[in-house]
């Protein structure tokens, strides 16, 4: 299944209100839904929050009991997260930690990078927190999806782009300089 946007505010609706009626959690959306959300179009197939800490993960688990469970919470060497998945309405939605030490600030899902690089983007009457796309878009160049990589560059050429973050984020993932040159001077037009 892929999202819509009014699916995607539909279920983060929905998560995010059973989530805060068990005392909250410190989040980010990540992956394509943080994309979306910001008016990338990408179509995800599902919502990925980024969570603190393992209590984040049992409490969104404890939150979604009244959804079919994917994956009850669930420790992940493989890739060092604790992790949990449920089906919202059709959505599959899955909360995780990533426990992989890094001294970087400027990678999407690990160290400090996702909780200093945010923004908030209004949906309903709460506030949602959403990893900056200059880190997505320095995940996708690391993962070689080029399909992706064009749309969240065309999107920034549109939209801006914080480039000394956008520089730092693919220094921290390891893209080549040419690459990045591309990047930027696609993302300049």
């Amino acid at each position: 299944m892929t999202l819509t946007t009014g699916q995607l505010h539909d279920t983060l609706t929905t998560v995010l209100g059973l989530v805060e009626r068990q005392g909250g959690f410190s989040y980010r959306l990540v992956g394509t839904a943080a994309d979306l959300l910001r008016g990338v179009p990408l179509q995800p197939g599902d919502v990925d929050f980024l969570v603190s800490g393992r209590a984040d993960v049992d409490a969104f688990a404890r939150a979604l009991t009244a959804f079919r469970s994917l994956t009850p919470p669930t420790w992940m060497p493989c890739g060092a997260q604790y992790y949990a998945a449920f089906e919202v309405d059709g959505v599959q939605v899955d909360a995780s930690t990533v426990e992989s030490p890094s001294e970087s600030g400027f990678i999407e899902c690990i160290g400090s990078g996702p909780w200093t690089h945010f923004s908030q983007i209004a949906v309903g009457d709460r506030r949602v927190s959403v990893v900056a796309p200059e880190l997505r878009l320095a995940t996708e160049l690391r993962r070689d999806r080029q399909d992706r990589v064009e749309i969240i560059a065309g999107w920034m050429r549109e939209h801006g782009c914080d480039a000394p973050l956008l520089g730092k984020a693919m220094d921290a993932q390891g893209i080549a300089a040419d690459t990045q040159s591309s990047v930027m001077a696609t993302i300049a037009g």
